[in-house]
Order: C-alpha cells, then sequence, then structure tokens
C-alpha cells in the first residue's frame, strides 16, 4: 500500500536505481521503494535535481512544500497522464454558466455546513454548551439555498463559521484564548493548528484530484486564479470539519499538543518539530481509518473519501449525476 513520505530533516532527494534516497547532511541514508509512495511532503530545507523530478513524474507522484513556519508554501504536479478533453470542456462550461457554477457552490457549503453542524451535535451529545451555536448555525445553513450569488453564498459561510469558531472554547478542553480566525499571521496556538492542518487537507486534496481527469484550476465556488489549485480549495471546504477539525478537537482535548509544542518567541506562529511530526503521524492514521460506505456497500478509507468527491463532481459535470457533497452520517 502506497504512503505520504514526509521528510522533516535538512538534505537531498535523488534517484537511485529504482529507490528514492534520502541523504541528510549529516551524510544519513534512507532508500526508499518508488512504488511505496503516494507522496511526498518537505517540511524542512531540501535539494534534488532534473532526474529526480522527471522519476516522481514518472509515478504520478505529486510533491508539496512547507516552510519553517509550518505555512505551505506550494506544490509540484506532475504531468497530468488522465486528460479528457470533454471533461475540460464541461468544466468550464459549469464555470461560465453563472447559475451551473452557484449550483456546485451551494452544494460544496452546504455538505461543509452540515458536517460542521454535526461536529457540533457531537459534543452537545457530550454535555458541551453548544446549543446556542448549534442553533443559529442550523438557520444560517437553511439560508444557503436562498442565496442569489456566490458572494451572498460566501458571507453566511463566513457568519457560519464565525459561529462555529466561537464554540471552540467550549468543546477545547485546554485555557486557550480563541476568539476569532486570524490567518495571516495566525495569532494563537489553535489558529496555528488550523492553519497547518487545513494545509495538510488541502495538499492531500490536490494529491486525490491528481488521480483523476479533473482540472484542479478550474473551481466554483473559490475564484480560480493564479498560482492556485482552487478546485482543491473546493473541495477541502467539505472535509475541514471530518478530518481536520476532529482532528485538532482530538490533539488539545488529549493534551497532545499544548503550549509546549510551539517556540513561544514567535508568538505561537512555530511549531516544533516533533509536535509537527506528531500532528502528521495522527493524521495519517486517522486517514486510514475507515467507514462502510452506504452506497459502495464496503469498507473505504476517509482519505479515499475525498477521490471519492472527486469522482462525483465529474458525474456531474458530464450529466451523469447530479452532485451532492459528502456528508457525515455516524
Amino acid at each position: 500500500m502506497k504512503q505520504s513520505f514526509y521528510v522533516y530533516n535538512n538534505g537531498n532527494l535523488k534517484r537511485k536505481d529504482n529507490t528514492l534516497r534520502f541523504t541528510s547532511y549529516e551524510g544519513q541514508k534512507r532508500d526508499i521503494p518508488i512504488e511505496k509512495i503516494s507522496d511526498i511532503y518537505v517540511m524542512s530545507e531540501m535539494s534534488f535535481n532534473t532526474p529526480f523530478i522527471s522519476y516522481i513524474s514518472q509515478y504520478g507522484i505529486t510533491m508539496h512544500f512547507f516552510n519553517y513556519y509550518n505555512y505551505y508554501v506550494g506544490s509540484y504536479y506532475p504531468k497530468e497522464s488522465l486528460l479528457a478533453g470533454q471533461l475540460l470542456i464541461k468544466q468550464v462550461e459549469h464555470y461560465q454558466d453563472y447559475e451551473k457554477r452557484l449550483t456546485l457552490a451551494k452544494k460544496f457549503i452546504e455538505a461543509a455546513a452540515d458536517n460542521i453542524y454535526r461536529n457540533l451535535r457531537y459534543y452537545k451529545a457530550r454535555e458541551k454548551d453548544v446549543l446556542g451555536a448549534m442553533q443559529e448555525i442550523d438557520y444560517l445553513r437553511r439560508q444557503l439555498s436562498k442565496a442569489e450569488t456566490i458572494e451572498e453564498l460566501m458571507g453566511i459561510e463566513g457568519n457560519i463559521r464565525k459561529i462555529y469558531y466561537s464554540a471552540w472554547n467550549e468543546i477545547v478542553n485546554q485555557e486557550i484564548k480563541f476568539e476569532k480566525r486570524v490567518m495571516h499571521p495566525p495569532d494563537n496556538m489553535i489558529n496555528s493548528l488550523i492553519s497547518f492542518v487545513n494545509s495538510l487537507i488541502y495538499a492531500k486534496t490536490l494529491s486525490e484530484v491528481y488521480h483523476t481527469q479533473l482540472n484542479p484550476t478550474i473551481s466554483y465556488l473559490h475564484q480560480p486564479g493564479a498560482r492556485r489549485f482552487s478546485l482543491c480549495l473546493d473541495l477541502s471546504e467539505i472535509f475541514k470539519p471530518l478530518i481536520a477539525d476532529r482532528l485538532i478537537f482530538s490533539l488539545l482535548n488529549r493534551r497532545q499538543i499544548t503550549e509546549n509544542s510551539f517556540t513561544k518567541e514567535f508568538n505561537f506562529l512555530h511549531l516544533k518539530k516533533e509536535a509537527s511530526q506528531l500532528i502528521v503521524t495522527e493524521l495519517e492514521a486517522r486517514l486510514k481509518q475507515t467507514i462502510m460506505h452506504r452506497d459502495l456497500g464496503r469498507q473505504v478509507s476517509y482519505q479515499y473519501l475525498i477521490r471519492l468527491e472527486a469522482y462525483k463532481l465529474i458525474k456531474h459535470l458530464i450529466g451523469e449525476k447530479e452532485y451532492e457533497g459528502f456528508r457525515i452520517w455516524w
């Protein structure tokens, strides 16, 4: 089974026969069979050459880069091997036709809002005082279908998330002052965690989209733009509550991540190496968890749910089946 390969030590990557060889600056070497790698996450200073890039491209391996502050800085996206001209035309048509675009944008946000609501319901059942937030979000999510523009839709979505984040102080069993979502830069440990984990989900989504015929730059909720794969922003909205948020709650409530996990002089912007490694280990374990899929009638992993979402979108675009965003049902 293929796995993600995370590189935390400084060094270089190169092709060595039929393997990838990582050599640290201290001279330590590690060889990894190319067939076992699904994607690569570089969390350190790294050098590589064009034969290495050519080699991973042959195997369709995406490569994602993070800086010293665990901030996502970009991805290497190999040349697409699953080209489909007719699907590309359909993607563009659904973007250019505003009603079709708005329909898809609503589907993404409605699914994300329902998953947010399900998270709150989970913690209400565990006697957390989140009923007020649930009621407000329930009202707002019912307004989504009435939105007539994407800007209006995103405004409602922003209010839903504002209320949702206000409930996190009740959900999280640590004394952390978390008042609102701040991204550029994050201003406390929870905002730093959200930024880091969300960027990992975005990268995972990009890796999954690569293995479909979709073009990742054509999106419907987020405005397509230069230097980003905006369709992955659309799809990852659905899975942030299920994968990212639940992971953060677990890490904080089990006190696997605390203030001591950060370099404090950087105002909690910098996760220590050990904490970052712990997060990706827990994330990978979570992505490997399986559920019985109601439509397929078989066990599928959380990670494969992301690819299934892309397949569902393809069916919608070609007129085979109307798209409905993934909703947590358990």
